[in-house]
């Protein structure tokens, strides 16, 4: 399955920075995919396939949205700064920022011998 080839156009040197930093991200062991999505939840920068991309991003935004709500009615002077959901299978990491979220979907058994 080939890598989701969306793709916004960034200034020269943030561009830089953003495949630098996901480049670095995507060298961890067990990493099988990074997502960089807007607030609507429009896929910005995607590793992972077209179908892929498209469920993840749509939903992790939407479950994003949902725990920034939940933190903030508990408390109004408090905010989201990361999400992780851990299954048998992946663990999800969501660090949300004020116009993206960055998703990153990893193996949490990839170091062991009997994956």
């Amino acid at each position: 399955q080939a890598p989701c080839e969306r793709v916004v156009r960034l200034p020269v040197i943030m561009a830089s920075e953003v495949e630098e930093t996901l480049k670095r991200i995507q060298s961890h062991r067990g990493v099988e995919g990074i997502l960089i999505v807007n607030n609507d939840g429009v896929p910005l920068k995607s590793t992972l396939s077209a179908e892929q991309t498209t469920q993840y991003s749509s939903l992790f935004s939407q479950l994003s949205s949902k725990a920034r709500s939940v933190v903030r009615t508990l408390d109004a002077t408090n905010d989201l700064t990361f999400l992780r959901v851990r299954s048998k299978k992946h663990e999800i990491m969501v660090a949300p920022d004020k116009d993206y979220l960055l998703i990153v979907i990893q193996n949490p058994n990839a170091d062991e011998k009997h994956v």
